[in-house]
This record gives structure tokens, C-alpha cells and sequence, in this order.
């Protein structure tokens, strides 16, 4: 049983709470009219070649991933959006939910960052920018990519594509996106938060298994104070090294 077996329920009860308030869900399974892999998006997306922009501060975004290593907990491949689609919020700013749950008979603990790293994607989704990402998420849509026909539907099965291709321990994902209220970010945040302090806690467990005792949430490859860290590192290793002269 993985820790975040009771979050994947709590997010299956969240889903159905919005449906029971008459929120408009779609599911989707679909071929992709985009390109994903290395070097797809080409640059930054300005604000005049956007179509919608996902997760805006003002707007609201909340964003993790939870994995099991009982996977009959996950339906592969499926993909639920809860609020309208990209298509119908042209030139918007809207809000932004992004669940993924992936599963895999041995998963565990120690894949927890690459995983949380696979969430990086970078430039692998054309048409696809994410401006800042931590526990929240903020992107943008192209209009070239909306004219292809990229929706959520696009999104979530290029997610499904990369999170497999990366780790080959995944045997099913799914994926929740949630652009119906602020409201419904912030409720969803209330769950986001429990996760996020089991995910401290695993990495700092994981540290510690290496040898150090360092307070972080994110990947090394993803940070932008890893100089801070390897500085930190680097007086662990001398004060194991020389115990003496601390």
C-alpha cells in the first residue's frame, strides 16, 4: 500500500462531489494532433500568440501528482476534465487543476522524485508553455496549437506519453484537470496541502538515505537555489570528513 492510497480516494470523492453540483465533466481518449518530444515547442509563447492562459495567479491553480503500487486503484488512460475546455475560453485567462496519478506494482518511496521531475516537461509539448510550476501551475496555450485542435484531451494523453516513455514502472495513469472556479482550486488546494506535507516528508526521508539531512520539496534538477544546496552539501561532507573541526 503506497501513502497516497487514501489521497487517490479523496480525489475520486472530490470528482464526485463537483459532478453531484452539476459541474461540466468531459472524458476523453484520443489520438494527438501535436507533436511530443524534445525541442516541440519552440520558445517562449507571448501574450499576442496566446490562445488561453492556464492557472494565472488571480485565477487559481493547484497542481500534484500521487502514485500507488496498487494500480487497479487507476482507470489507464482515462482523462476527466472538470469546467470548460479549451476551445470554448479563447482569448481567457481561467483557472487551473492538474491531478496526476500514476500506479505500478513496484513503485515506491524512492521514485518519488523522478517522478515529481517528469512533471518538468519542458519543451516537449508543442504549443504548450508552462511559465512557473512548483506546487501550483501556470501555462499558456498557443493559438497555433488551438487551431490543430490541442485541448485537454491533447494535454492529458501527451502527459500519459512522457510519464510512461520516462519510467517504465508506470503501468497505468490517469488525469484530472479542473478550470471551473477558483472555488473549486481552493478546495481542491485544501487536499494539496495534505500531500504536499507527505511529499516533504518522503523527500526528506530520501536525503537522509543519501547521507543528508536537507529540508527540500523539490528536485535538485528542477531548482533554481541547487547552488545554495551543493554549498550545504559540501560542508556535510567535510563536517563527516573532519567531525572534529565543526
Amino acid at each position: 500500500m503506497s501513502v497516497f492510497d487514501p489521497y487517490i480516494q479523496k480525489i475520486e470523492e472530490y470528482v464526485e462531489a463537483l459532478c453531484s453540483k452539476g459541474r461540466q465533466i468531459k472524458l476523453f481518449e484520443a489520438n494527438l494532433p501535436i507533436n511530443i518530444e524534445h525541442n516541440s515547442n519552440q520558445g517562449v509563447i507571448l501574450r499576442e500568440d496566446t490562445y488561453v492562459e492556464l492557472g494565472n495567479p488571480e485565477a487559481g491553480s493547484s497542481a500534484f501528482i500521487l502514485f500507488t503500487d496498487n494500480p487497479t486503484l487507476i482507470k489507464d488512460g482515462r482523462i476527466t476534465l472538470i469546467g470548460p475546455d479549451i476551445k470554448e475560453s479563447e482569448g481567457k485567462s481561467i483557472p487551473f487543476g492538474q491531478i496526476l496519478i500514476v500506479g505500478g506494482t513496484t513503485l515506491n518511496e524512492k521514485e518519488h522524485e523522478s517522478l515529481k521531475y517528469a512533471s518538468f516537461i519542458g519543451d516537449q509539448i508543442e504549443g504548450y508553455m508552462v511559465r512557473s510550476q512548483t506546487n501550483n501551475i501556470w501555462s499558456r496555450v498557443s493559438k497555433d496549437a488551438a487551431q490543430k485542435g490541442f485541448d485537454f484531451e491533447t494535454l492529458g494523453k501527451a502527459l500519459i506519453s512522457i510519464y510512461k516513455l520516462n519510467n517504465p514502472k508506470i503501468e497505468k495513469m490517469e488525469v484530472i484537470f479542473i478550470t471551473s472556479s477558483k472555488e473549486d482550486i481552493n478546495q481542491l488546494n485544501e487536499i494539496a496541502d495534505q500531500v504536499k506535507k507527505i511529499t516533504k516528508e518522503i523527500v526528506k526521508e530520501n536525503w537522509k538515505i543519501k547521507g543528508y539531512d536537507i529540508d527540500c520539496v523539490f528536485d535538485c534538477r528542477s531548482c533554481q537555489e541547487k547552488p545554495v544546496c551543493d554549498e550545504i552539501r559540501e560542508v556535510l561532507k567535510a563536517k563527516k570528513k573532519h567531525p572534529d573541526s565543526a
